[in-house]
């Protein structure tokens, strides 16, 4: 998500990396204080010993070490829809192909829009839409989490879970002492999403949500984990969704 966030800062607003460091401080003051928005900073204002910004320098691949990996296997064998965390494993894989990216730039052709919005308005519904997404993805994490203890007759203390990530973790993040609290108030919460503050929380970024999503469309910029947040959403909050049809090809 901090990744696309950056994206859209650099290719679609033309901000330079001590623009999007001043951003990315100014959020750390608020609800997305968290370990990664902070060394995002950090990133964006490193130098070289030439004096240059380091971050272009570095090759646009990522590997990864298993976890996300194997959180997508467990996603699947208990039918869990995380999908954020399988997102950014499958953005990860993609990177990686950076000869036939750069292959593909030179024949594939991309869109042609540019974004003629107000630049601040921009970076507030995309400071939104990443909260409502880390939100999102933090509530798949503890459906996952849900479900692997129905299946194996786990007794999980929730709250103290979020707790022991809020200690030390690099997920950490301020809004896990309002998991805490959610959990506190009601151990049996089937959702985060259903607790009043984070049902308050998305209801006031959803349309930020759907800002970023779209303007990343239309100027060609891919948003996989973000789109997936929004996907996810739309498909968690729907009181009828197509899969009679579905069932009716079988």
């Amino acid at each position: 998500l901090i990744c696309e966030a950056y994206h859209l800062m650099k290719d679609v607003l033309g901000m330079e990396q001590n623009e999007m460091a001043d951003v990315f401080e100014e959020w750390n003051k608020g609800e997305l204080d968290s370990f990664l928005i902070e060394i995002t900073r950090d990133i964006l204002r490193y130098k070289d010993s030439d004096g240059q910004h380091l971050l272009p320098k570095i090759r646009d691949t990522a590997g990864q070490k298993g976890t996300g990996k194997w959180t997508g296997i467990a996603a699947l064998e208990y039918g869990v829809p995380v999908t954020l965390i399988g997102e950014a494993v499958f953005a990860r894989c993609l990177s990686a192909l950076k000869e036939e990216r750069t292959k593909a730039s030179a024949v594939l052709p991309g869109s042609s829009y540019k974004f003629q919005g107000d630049k601040k308005e921009f970076l507030e519904h995309l400071r939104k839409a990443l909260l409502a997404s880390k939100i999102i993805s933090y509530a798949q994490g503890f459906m996952l989490l849900r479900e692997a203890a129905k299946a194996n007759d786990w007794h999980l203390n929730y709250g103290g879970i979020a707790l022991m990530w809020r200690g030390g973790c690099i997920i950490r993040s301020v809004f896990l002492g309002n998991i805490k609290d959610a959990f506190k108030k009601n151990p049996n919460l089937s959702n985060l999403l259903l607790d009043p503050y984070f049902c308050g929380r998305i209801s006031a970024c959803q349309d930020s949500m759907r800002q970023v999503v779209a303007q990343a469309a239309l100027v060609g910029v891919p948003l996989p984990a973000f789109s997936t947040a929004l996907a996810f959403y739309d498909g968690y909050r729907a009181g009828v969704l197509p899969a009679n049809l579905l069932q009716a090809q079988r």
